[in-house]
């Protein structure tokens, strides 16, 4: 009778038992070889000498949790999480932590909810919100920039040489690119000390300064909109993002006259991945009411792809979704939701409006601007909106496609998006928002005259 040999993973070689504290755990080497060729746990999978950690033994056996099975134990929210980062961090763990904790895929929309908030120092209300991938958090409020931590749990501020910080990206956890309207330059700061990387100007004709007007990145380009202090001229310049030299200029505009148009600097860049293009958008309020202009651009060519003039019922934000293939905008006037599908951007002309109202079609009454100061973001297949103190998240209900008159499907005309209020009963409501960001599962909010940032999300498992 042949007797089968137990596999690699039963073998008593590939057993290894480590005492942390005096209480033994027993592990297999592959296990601890998931914590990267670099950290103590390989090191010990390894080793053939007593395997002795002076560390306390509860914390470890919720890190091992997380080696096994790329989760921690719904336990875990019994535990400081401080003092759990400072266990990861001995382990050279903190990046699986980080992960596990702050995982953009783990964003549940339907189920944020305001669960905590973060003081500011000084009087100033949050200005501008920037965040990076895995939930780390900076925001501007006054001349000062305060960074968190990704767990939330660190702060640090900084005072920066601005009067007030009115754009600002995170180009990393520790650097962020600043700039204001009424200061001439971008500034790349280190957070960690509050210095000046870098300055970087816009060179126009007048030779006057150069205030920042909006900033926008991709993964390897930095995009800065300036305006000159004279506000005669305006462009948008691109940097590669990890050299911060100039690549290229686009939307260059000298302003003569009356030429509304050129003098609308671009106030909000975003990137576009899946079809490479930039989307730069602006508005200018005169005696006609508010109009505006968004362009998409390629920055190889430098040429215009689409553009949407703005006349009647201007944007009062504008985003676009990469998954949802379409652009959004809240109305100023009427205040309501609209939606193109970007593959109709191509047949729009000055006399045709691309626009569908998800809302109402409410008439706007007296010349009020319901829209005014709403914000619009998107994040994954959901659309956030605020309207005052309250967030609508808008999803698309996937319908069947409709057939042309010859057989071909049509997807451009149906296309059904349904609204819900965000939050609890107790969360809606209060002083109008300002600021909508995301960053790893996590929604962060800011109001009118409120010196806290609000944190919105779900109930998953997790500290």
């Amino acid at each position: 009778m042949q007797c089968l040999k137990p596999g690699p993973e039963l073998t008593t070689t590939n057993v290894v038992t480590i005492n942390v504290g005096g209480e033994n755990f027993q592990t297999t080497k592959q296990t601890l070889t998931q914590a990267g060729p670099n950290s103590l746990l390989s090191q010990l999978a390894e080793t053939t000498s007593d395997r002795f950690v002076d560390r306390d033994p509860v914390y470890f056996s919720l890190l091992l949790s997380l080696l096994r099975t790329g989760a921690l134990p719904s336990k875990v929210k019994d535990f400081d999480l401080r003092d759990l980062i400072e266990e990861s961090r001995y382990y050279g763990l903190e990046s699986l932590l980080t992960n596990s904790l702050t995982n953009p895929s783990q964003l549940d929309a339907f189920a944020l909810q305001k669960s905590s908030i973060l003081p500011l120092n000084g009087r100033d209300s949050p200005s501008a919100v920037a965040t990076t991938p895995f939930g780390s958090l900076h925001v501007s409020h006054g001349s000062k920039i305060t960074s968190f931590d990704w767990s939330l749990t660190r702060k640090s501020t900084i005072l920066t040489q601005f009067p007030a910080v009115d754009s600002l990206l995170a180009i990393s956890p520790d650097t962020a690119a600043a700039g204001a309207t009424d200061f001439s330059g971008l500034q790349i700061l280190d957070l960690q000390n509050g210095s000046v990387k870098q300055t970087l100007n816009w060179e126009n004709a007048t030779r006057s300064g150069s205030t920042v007007q909006a900033i926008g990145s991709s993964g390897e380009f930095l995009f800065t909109s300036f305006e000159s202090s004279r506000r005669n001229s305006n462009s948008i310049m691109v940097y590669d993002l990890n050299t911060l030299n100039p690549v290229t200029e686009i939307g260059h505009n000298e302003i003569f006259g009356a030429d509304i148009d050129s003098a609308i600097p671009a106030t909000k860049l975003r990137w576009v991945s899946r079809f490479g293009l930039v989307m730069a958008s602006g508005s200018h309020s005169g005696l006609s009411g508010v109009s505006g202009d968004i362009r998409f651009w390629d920055i190889r060519s430098g040429n215009v792809v689409f553009e949407l003039k703005e006349k009647i019922d201007c944007f009062s934000d504008i985003c676009v979704s990469d998954n949802l293939n379409a652009v959004f905008k809240v109305g100023v006037n009427s205040g309501e939701v609209f939606y193109t599908d970007f593959r109709s951007l191509s047949s729009v002309n000055d006399n045709s409006n691309p626009w569908i109202c998800l809302g109402d079609k409410r008439k706007v009454i007296n010349g009020k601007k319901e829209g005014f100061g709403c914000k619009i973001e998107n994040h994954g297949n959901q659309v956030f909106c605020s309207k005052g103190g309250d967030i609508e998240l808008w999803s698309e209900v996937v319908m069947g496609s409709a057939k042309t008159s010859n057989g071909s499907e049509d997807q451009l005309t149906k296309r059904d998006f349904k609204k819900n209020m965000m939050g609890r009963v107790k969360d809606m409501g209060g002083s109008r928002i300002t600021n909508l960001a995301f960053g790893g599962n996590k929604m962060f909010v800011t109001r009118k005259d409120q010196q806290v940032i609000e944190i919105w999300q779900g109930s998953a498992r997790g500290i």
